[in-house]
C-alpha cells in the first residue's frame, strides 16, 4: 500500500458485531458455518485510511481481499497526461480487490480513499488456503466475478452505444441502485467533478444535463451529492436510446 500512513489495529482482533457484519452479510461468506466464519475473522487485519491516501496503485502486487466497513473507496486509472478516469465507487459493506487476489497478477486500477474510510483486509496467503476449503465461497466468487463481468460489458457497451446524456442517466442509476429508496429519493454522495470522470463528460456538460434534468425533477442537486427523484425517468432515456432534448 502506498500514500499517507496507514493506522492498522494492533493485537488480536476483537471487532464488534456491526463491523463484522460487513463480512457476515456479503454474499461471499453469508453462508458459511459459524467455525469457519470465525475462522476469516481472525484473518481480517482492521485498517483506517484518511481522506486522499492511496490504498494501492496500479501494477502493485495484488495481495489482499478488502471489505469498506465505513467510508467510500475509488476506483480509477490515470493516463501519461494526468487525465483521470472513476471506473467504480466501492461504498460500506462491498469487497474489493479479488480479481487480482485470485491469479496472483498486478493490480490493474488504483484505489484512493475518497473519504476517511475503515476496512478489513485479508491476506492472499491466507485467504486462497481458506476458499480452497470452503467450496461454497469459491462458488461465490465464480458467481459474483461473472456477474461483475457481465456489468462492466454493459458499461463498455454504454460508453460506446449511448450518447452522453443517457451515459450520465446510466451512470446515476448504477450508483444509486447501492442505495435504499426513501420517499426523499436516493443520494449519491458523488461530486459535479467526480461523475464526469466517470462518464467522460466535461464538468460544464455535467451541469448542464443534471440542471436541466432537477428543473424537470429527476434530480435534485446538493452539495457533494446527487439526488435521484425519479429513476424510472432516467431509466426510460436509456431504454429510448438515450435520445434526449434538453440540450
Amino acid at each position: 500500500m502506498t500514500g499517507a500512513p496507514i493506522e492498522r489495529t494492533a493485537g488480536a482482533p476483537t471487532f464488534s458485531g456491526s463491523k463484522l457484519s460487513v463480512l457476515r452479510k456479503h454474499p461471499y461468506f453469508a453462508d458459511l458455518e459459524p467455525d469457519a466464519f470465525d475462522q476469516l475473522c481472525r484473518y481480517a487485519k482492521h485498517v483506517t485510511l484518511k481522506r486522499g491516501t492511496t490504498l494501492f496503485s496500479k501494477g502493485d502486487p495484488g495481495t489482499n481481499l478488502i471489505a469498506v466497513i465505513s467510508g467510500t473507496i475509488k476506483i480509477s486509472i490515470s493516463s501519461p497526461d494526468g487525465r483521470n478516469a472513476i471506473l467504480n465507487l466501492i461504498e460500506a459493506g462491498e469487497i474489493f480487490g479479488e480479481i487480482a487476489l485470485l491469479d496472483g497478477q498486478p493490480r490493474s486500477t488504483d484505489a484512493i480513499a475518497n473519504t476517511n474510510c475503515e476496512l478489513f483486509i485479508i491476506d492472499r496467503r491466507e485467504f486462497i488456503p481458506f476458499v480452497r476449503s470452503q467450496p461454497t465461497v469459491a462458488m461465490k466468487l465464480i458467481e459474483l466475478l461473472c456477474a461483475r463481468l457481465r456489468r462492466t460489458s454493459d458499461q463498455v457497451e454504454q460508453v460506446i452505444l449511448q450518447n452522453l446524456p443517457g451515459r450520465l442517466a446510466s451512470a446515476l442509476l448504477r450508483l444509486s441502485e447501492k442505495h435504499k429508496a426513501s420517499p426523499q429519493g436516493r443520494t449519491i454522495a458523488i461530486t459535479q467533478q467526480e461523475i464526469s470522470e466517470m462518464v467522460g463528460m466535461t464538468r460544464e456538460s455535467i451541469n448542464k444535463q443534471l440542471r436541466a434534468w432537477a428543473t424537470r425533477g429527476w434530480v435534485r442537486l446538493e452539495h457533494g451529492a446527487i439526488v435521484v427523484l425519479k429513476p424510472e425517468a432516467l431509466q426510460e432515456l436509456v431504454d429510448a436510446g438515450s435520445h434526449d432534448d434538453s440540450e
